[in-house]
């Protein structure tokens, strides 16, 4: 399921996560050769992905919400 990126904050390890509108995290991380998001690295490239949609598994999966 498709959901809006609302915001980030960095994990324990200062790992990139996206705040979806649904309520739930998901990592960004920018790990090449296996994920390559150059936007993560940098706050304008952050901003810029502000509203992108990204699909939500947890959503798919009926998970509880990490933040309210």
């Amino acid at each position: 399921m498709k959901q809006k990126i609302v915001g980030y904050q960095q994990d324990d390890e200062q790992h990139w996560v996206a705040k979806l509108v649904c309520g739930h995290n998901q990592h960004v991380r920018h790990n090449p050769p296996w994920t390559k998001r150059d936007w993560v690295v940098t706050e304008s490239g952050r901003e810029k992905m502000l509203g992108f949609e990204l699909n939500c598994v947890k959503c798919e999966q009926g998970a509880v919400r990490d933040w309210f």
